[in-house]
């Protein structure tokens, strides 16, 4: 009996050393987990585009001459701002100039010759007065006063030619003056010089009838820029003009701008059937000018956040902390525990908590193990601060 006694103490010493080693020496090692704690803040709801969108502007002009031309002036080079009216591009206008010299010296011999012929006229009609003076005493026959008179038509018939021929040198001016204003290209507004495309010396021809003229110059209104974003269709109803926006641009990494919702487009795009989308149109909002101001140029690549819906000091967790079932894992005592969530406003960062959760929770939000679980032994590597994303 004492030689049993002994060996069943002995296994029993063996069994709660080996005990005691899994539960110190052979234990698991916790899982390290991230985690952040549950606070109040502020939860959007919000769409984004399908695809990335694009900044344009509108008011953007590129101008081409009117007529064919050597240019002779390029006042302002690419990136340089301009004024209404400022000249852009002079072309050469020497022979035009001498076309209007030489119909400013037809309008003053036309004048001449009026001046003479009405000088002739008038003196034909007072010779006709004083010969129907002396055909009615009988002195002169009346083929001598008919000829008087034909003479008198003659001359006031001269006086309205040359009449005619001023109008028609006048109008020779204006025609020449306006052909001449064709060879200098003004600044429909304030803008940027974006691309210009003739250099001095260099000729500018028109294109033949049908065919545009390729522009020379390209000036932007910096002032008009918008965005122009695809839409998912199935968003459509949710958008209306007015609604704010949030904008960020490639150019600008890490950075949004407020803007607003200033158009929607009345039909949907359905060249690709699977991807339908509707193109709204977002301007920005109070864009910032120092320290520097910002160089959001036509054509880069953006994207557009239509706020649909926001609240504020509502208690929230980071979306990513979410498992299906809106539900989360907890910390406590050293092990994770679910929960089952109620959940109000959601987007890629934030979601509301209307039950479920306290203030000063710590969900998980490090969930790409599949080892994380509920019941498994953790260890908070890193807790994210009340109210930032983790």
């Amino acid at each position: 009996m004492r030689r049993w006694l002994i060996r069943l103490g002995v296994v029993a010493g063996l069994l709660l050393l080996g005990f005691a080693l899994r539960r110190t020496v052979f234990a698991p090692k916790p899982l390290e987990v991230k985690v952040a704690a549950v606070a109040r803040g502020r939860v959007e709801s919000t769409i984004t585009n399908s695809r990335a969108g694009t900044i344009k502007a509108r008011r953007r002009a590129q101008i081409s001459p009117e007529v064919g031309g050597r240019a002779i002036e390029i006042p302002h080079r690419e990136g340089e701002m301009v004024k209404a009216g400022d000249v852009l591009l002079r072309l050469d206008d020497r022979v035009l100039q001498a076309q209007l010299g030489v119909a400013r010296r037809e309008l003053q011999a036309s004048e001449a010759q009026r001046r003479q012929t009405c000088a002739g006229a008038e003196r034909s009609r007072r010779e006709l007065a004083r010969q129907r003076k002396l055909a009615a005493e009988g002195i002169i026959s009346t083929d001598a006063l008919d000829a008087v008179a034909s003479a008198v038509q003659a001359g006031d018939a001269g006086c309205s030619a040359a009449q005619a021929g001023i109008e028609h040198s006048r109008a020779t001016i204006e025609l020449a003056q306006r052909q001449d204003s064709q060879m200098v290209i003004h600044a429909p507004f304030d803008g940027i010089v974006a691309n210009i495309s003739i250099e001095l010396g260099e000729y500018t021809t028109p294109s033949p009838p049908g065919l545009p003229i390729p522009p020379v110059i390209d000036l932007i209104d910096p002032a008009s820029i918008y965005v122009s974003a695809p839409m998912d269709e199935a968003d459509s109803a949710r958008i209306q003009p007015g609604q704010p926006v949030r904008i960020t641009v490639d150019s600008y990494p890490g950075r949004s701008f407020p803007g607003r919702v200033r158009r929607l487009a009345p039909y949907v795009l359905d060249r690709e059937e699977q991807n339908r989308t509707i193109e709204i149109e977002a301007d920005f909002v109070d864009l910032p000018t120092s320290p520097a101001p910002l160089r959001l140029l036509p054509g880069t690549s953006a994207d557009v956040e239509v706020i649909l819906e926001v609240r504020d000091s509502v208690l929230r967790v980071p979306t990513p902390a979410l498992l299906e079932g809106n539900r989360v894992l907890l910390v406590h005592d050293g092990h994770l525990v679910e929960r089952q969530l109620t959940i109000g406003l959601k987007n890629w960062d934030w979601t509301e908590v209307r039950s479920g959760l306290a203030p000063g929770d710590r969900v998980v939000t490090t969930l790409d193990s599949p080892d994380i679980k509920a019941g498994a032994a953790v260890r908070i590597a890193r807790e994210a601060k009340a109210g930032t994303t983790p």
